[in-house]
C-alpha cells in the first residue's frame, strides 16, 4: 500500500498539532478575556476537526484513486469550506 500525501493529510496534522498546542501550552484568549476553563474543550474541538478531516480523506481516496484528481477535489473542498466559513462569519 502506497502512502499518498494529500491536502487533507496536512489539515489533519495541522488540527492535531493545534489541539496539542492549545491543550498543553497556551491558555485560550478570545477578545482579551482569558478562557482557561475552556482550553480543554477547544483542544477537543480541534482534535475532533482532525479526526473528521482524516475520515473525509479516506472517503475521498475511495472515490478518486488518481492522485491528481484527489488533490484537485480535496483542494476544492478546503476552498469551498473556507468560503462558506467566511460568508457565514459575517
Amino acid at each position: 500500500m502506497k502512502f499518498k500525501l494529500t491536502p487533507l493529510n496536512f489539515a489533519t496534522a495541522f488540527f492535531i498539532v493545534l489541539a496539542l498546542i492549545t491543550w498543553l501550552y497556551k491558555p485560550v484568549s478570545v477578545t482579551g478575556n482569558d478562557l482557561k476553563q475552556w482550553t480543554g474543550t477547544i483542544a477537543l474541538i480541534f482534535f475532533f476537526f482532525g479526526i473528521v478531516a482524516s475520515f473525509l480523506d479516506l472517503i475521498f481516496r475511495n472515490f478518486f484513486p488518481q492522485t491528481k484528481t484527489l488533490w484537485l477535489v480535496e483542494m476544492s473542498f478546503i476552498l469551498f469550506t473556507a468560503v462558506i466559513y467566511l460568508l457565514v462569519r459575517h
